[in-house]
């Protein structure tokens, strides 16, 4: 017997998208209801088989044949960042070399100085505008990295700027300590005494004041070996933070595989990951996160393995990598567009990237990124005839309501 007494909103006449089939289909329930109590699911299913309710106890939504999704996740940016690359994008157009730039003062050691100049509100209020950009556009749960401060008063107040974001938005934020995103200036030709900073003194602020969520590594020619790569992930470990890993983007230097003997949760770019690399991923449990922004932003050309990963069935997750260098675009359904177009994902696969996957990515699909009963009551009304519509049209914005917790934010 079901009980809608406790049942405090009910959509009624909808299609329902529950993506509880992982991007094999969308997992479509046609002429549809779905009933929320509590902040959760109660109930979903067919119109013919809605119980008995209360119409004066129940707000009543007609969705007049409109679809639900699970609220958006974008579970890969980098929001929290001080000044702006756009004279570093001017000059790429202009034939300038990454090395003429870098000599000049750009690349990330540019955001490190704005960053470390700007102040916690000078961050909040550059941030909150890219966040509500996001939510408008349906997205109810973000992560936000660090790694833009490089020292541990910076790196700190990025993360609490990244909380201060969560309580101003119905949008749960989770927060990843990026303390090994890149060398700074300081530390030049001495990458062992920085890394022995993040993992002796960074961290342990992060975790003594519950900052962070996750960690995260830039492992790349670029970025960090891999021997220092372990060093943070065994640092995160013994202080009982997740493990994600930036990994395989420019080079394969197994830092996938790495990241899987950690148990990590995802590893992200993915760009030049091997066989080998796939099937850790698929062992361990990881998700894979496409991040065409960065891709189409830098014009690159190596495709992430997305046979390999269909093959060996690892989940598949898609977000808008948000930063001022290499992706600063906060538009979560250009994602959707640009994993179809870019990256060959079916339009089902992309919106489970942004729903269940985008929750796995972030350790939360057991409550977040499907729509069924007893997950978190994070729910999108759109506008739309079928849900392919969300991957194939950009710039209009179908959004009609959104649901946060089991109330409407939008």
């Amino acid at each position: 017997m079901i009980n809608s007494h406790s049942w405090q909103t009910l959509y009624i006449n909808v299609n329902l998208a529950t993506m509880s089939d992982g991007g094999n289909s969308y997992g479509e329930m046609n002429q549809a209801a779905l009933a929320v109590s509590q902040g959760k699911i109660a109930w979903l299913g067919l119109m013919s088989e809605l119980p008995d309710y209360d119409h004066s106890t129940i707000k009543v939504v007609d969705g007049e044949g409109k679809w639900l999704t699970p609220g958006l996740i974008d579970c890969h940016t980098h929001l929290v960042y001080g000044g702006s690359r756009a004279n570093e994008f001017e000059m790429r157009l202009q034939g300038k070399s990454y090395q003429e730039i870098a000599a000049a003062g750009g690349g990330i050691v540019s955001t490190v100085t704005a960053t470390r100049a700007a102040s916690e509100e000078t961050l909040f209020n550059a941030a909150l505008p890219r966040l509500q950009a996001l939510h408008e556009q349906g997205v109810t749960t973000v992560e936000i990295k660090s790694g833009y401060g490089l020292d541990t008063k910076n790196e700190v107040k990025m993360l609490k700027v990244a909380e201060q974001l969560a309580q101003a938005l119905p949008v749960t934020v989770k927060k990843t300590f990026l303390g090994a995103h890149a060398l700074p200036t300081e530390y030049k030709d001495k990458p062992q005494d920085y890394i022995d900073l993040v993992c002796n003194e960074m961290m342990p602020v992060v975790v003594e004041h519950k900052l962070a969520d996750s960690v995260d590594v830039f492992c790349e020619g670029v970025g960090f070996n891999l021997a220092q790569t372990e060093q943070v992930f065994s640092a995160a470990k013994k202080h009982g933070l997740s493990v994600k890993v930036h990994a395989e983007q420019l080079s394969n230097l197994g830092a996938t595989e790495l990241a899987a003997t950690y148990n990590a949760l995802s590893s992200d770019h993915i760009e030049f990951l091997d066989e080998a690399g796939v099937k850790a991923m698929k062992k361990s449990g990881m998700t894979a996160v496409l991040l065409p922004g960065a891709f189409y932003f830098l014009r690159e050309t190596q495709l992430p393995p997305m046979d390999l990963l269909r093959k060996y069935d690892v989940p598949m997750a898609l977000a808008t990598d948000a930063n001022p260098g290499t992706s600063p675009l906060h538009n979560i359904q250009l994602m959707l567009n640009m994993g179809c177009t870019l990256f060959r994902l079916t339009p089902s696969e992309a919106l489970a990237g942004v729903t269940c996957h985008g929750a796995k990515a972030l350790g939360l699909s057991a409550n977040k990124g499907q729509l069924a009963v007893g997950f978190d009551a994070d729910i999108a009304l759109w506008s739309i005839s079928q849900p392919a519509e969300l991957c194939y049209q950009f710039g209009v914005n179908p959004l009609v309501s959104l649901m946060k917790n089991g109330e409407q934010v939008i």
